[in-house]
């Protein structure tokens, strides 16, 4: 029993940490943010939607990055008021910081005036990338 002790005491909080990392990620969580802190098409390189700005951080040998990609390009075709930013997380670092990027991808929802309104850190799901658009008025 005394050679089981370590291994439960190293076994349960891993798969806790598994689980609660497993539903974190990809999930869009709403974020309100200040006026002052808006980001601007100069800040970006790209000028923004009219409705809704969709800006995706990613690195070159991400997997997930791609499936992201893949489907907020195929999200924006359908939407002409909603734009789609792809920016190299390791050539931007800068910007990186200053949002508080810690892994890739994440993608930003940025309303019409550039106020980030919701993040999604991992790969969202269709569904909840749609929801968060229509919540964008």
């Amino acid at each position: 029993m005394n050679s089981l002790l370590p291994i439960l005491l190293i076994l349960i909080p891993t798969t806790a940490y598994g689980l609660w990392y497993q539903r974190s990620r990809g999930k869009i969580r709403a974020k309100h943010t200040a006026p002052e802190s808006a980001l601007t098409a100069e800040i970006l390189g790209e000028p923004l939607g009219s409705r809704a700005t969709l800006v995706q951080f990613s690195s070159a040998f991400c997997t997930p990055c791609r499936a992201t990609r893949l489907l907020l390009e195929s999200v924006v075709s359908t939407m002409p008021d909603v734009q789609h930013m792809d920016i190299d997380a390791e050539a931007h670092l800068d910007l990186v910081r200053k949002l508080n990027i810690h892994s890739t991808p994440t993608t930003l929802i940025l309303d019409s005036q550039g106020l980030e309104v919701g993040r999604a850190v991992g790969a969202p799901t269709r569904d909840q990338v749609l929801k968060s658009l229509s919540a964008i008025n």
